[in-house]
Order: structure tokens, then sequence, then C-alpha cells
């Protein structure tokens, strides 16, 4: 049998494995930490279908001459199922009402929603609660571009980024007056804000390593890197604690004195990488 990965021929030995599944996992296994996937198959002429990729893998090696297998980078596979899921949207904004129940459907079954459910939960929780007419699709959309440019034009998403936290960690430092002032509205205005930036920070982190970009080796205040990101997020998590727990001595110090400084220094050195 002959073993292709994007058409180019492998050199794998077939030794006590019995069945496609066994061949399959054992790719998969040399895959692990690459930040690739297997994407595709195709047994001898034929294609397989991702929805039919399980019964696949009972298939007995016998009578196979070929096996060509599809892996992917973890990004791209992101992007197509972020894309597959706007034009989901899109059908769905345009059809009946009594065709929307089959498009959820369809969508919940797809290639697509399988891999945000396991990766990127909180986009296909959101997907199932607008295809359940329970959001607004104009805003889905939206949301849905924003983390596809993440992964298309990281460059131009930090750029817009830095504009946001330059004026935010003005915001943070001024929270202990506002707290002072009983301005509630503005002091949970300023948490949400951050909450958000410091998402999108840390999910431009992410895609950076899965791209192979080394940021491993900046020092931030004369920490490594992952150092320096395992402390900040503990400080978040205190934040937060301090904002639900409505500990307003602790929530204003950690956001003028800590965060609000962390925030620019990480941000900086991103920067200096990418920008």
């Amino acid at each position: 049998m002959h073993i292709f990965i994007n058409e180019d021929p492998v050199d794998i030995v077939i030794e006590e494995e019995k069945t496609i599944g066994d061949v399959l996992a054992g790719i998969d296994a040399w895959l692990a930490g690459s930040e690739n996937q297997i994407s595709g198959l195709r047994i001898n002429d034929e294609s397989i279908c991702l929805s039919a990729m399980t019964k696949a893998f009972e298939r007995s090696l016998e009578h196979i001459d070929s096996l060509n297998i599809t892996v992917s980078t973890w990004d791209s596979l992101a992007v197509e199922a972020l894309l597959n899921s706007q034009e989901t949207l899109s059908s769905y904004a345009a059809s009946s009402f009594d065709d929307k129940a089959h498009i959820k459907k369809v969508w919940e079954e797809s290639a697509a929603a399988r891999f945000l459910a396991e990766f990127i939960p909180d986009i296909f929780a959101l997907l199932v609660k607008t295809l359940s007419s329970e959001a607004n699709a104009g805003e889905m959309a939206q949301i849905i571009d924003e983390r596809t440019r993440e992964f298309t034009d990281t460059n131009s998403e930090m750029r817009t980024l830095g504009k946001l936290i330059s004026n935010l960690a003005k915001r943070l430092e001024e929270l202990p007056l506002d707290i002072q002032t009983a301005q509630d509205r503005k002091v949970a205005e300023t948490v949400r804000i951050f909450s958000l930036a410091v998402d999108k920070l840390l999910r431009i982190i992410h895609i950076l390593k899965i791209q192979n970009v080394n940021i491993e080796n900046v020092a931030i205040d004369n920490q490594p890197f992952s150092l320096f990101i395992e402390k900040f997020t503990a400080l978040l998590g205190e934040f937060l604690a301090a904002y639900e727990g409505n500990d307003v001595v602790l929530l204003g110090d950690l956001a003028e004195y800590e965060l609000s400084p962390r925030l620019l220094k990480l941000y900086t050195a991103m920067g200096s990488i990418i920008l």
C-alpha cells in the first residue's frame, strides 16, 4: 500500500496495523505537538468526507492500494471553520422561518461546528445561540469577522488593539477615583473593556505561537515571557474576583499599580516582535 501526505509519498512501513484507523492513529501521534491535524482522506480514488471518517477508520487495509492523507495547520482549519460559519449566518439571515431550523441542523453536523466546539468553544456557543434566534445574526457576523482577521491579518489587529490599550491603561489608573466618586457605570465599563482587551491579546499570543513566531525569547521586566504571562493572568483572576466580590480597595490597587503598567509592557513587548 502506498501512503501519501498532502500528495507527497511517505515511507511508512505497515507492521501490526490492520485498519485505516490504526494507520491514522499512528500519523496523528506523529503530528502531536506540531499544530497540524488530519483534515482529509482519500482511499484509492475515493474521497472521504469528514462526516464519514469514523466509518472509514474501521475499514481493513486489505484491497487498499493507496491512502492519501491531507494534513492542515490548526490556524488554516480555524479560518476555514469561521468562514464556513459566516456563510451559514448569511444563509440563516436571508432564509424563511421554516428553513432556519434546517440550516442550524446542517451546520451543527458540519466539520466547522465540530472544530469550533472543540477548539473555539466560545464562538461555537455564540453561534448556537444565534442560530436558535436568541441573538442578532449581524452582531455575530461582526464577531466572526474580527476573529478571522486575528488569524489572517494579525498585525493590523494588533495595531487596532494598541489604540484601545493606551486608553484602557489610563482608565485603569483612574479606577480608584472612579470607585471613590461612585461612578459605578464607568467602573463596570472599564472592567468589561479590560476583560475583552486581555482576551483578545491572549488569543493573539496563542495565534503567534501557532504561526511559529518566536515570542518566548522576549523578556519583560527581566522575566521570561511565559513567566510574565503566568503572573499577569494570575493578577487578572484576582482583579475579576475582587470585582465580583465588591472588594473595591483591592480592585483599585490592582488596576492602578499592577495591571495598567503590566498591560502596557505586554503590548509593547508583543509589538516589538510583529509590528
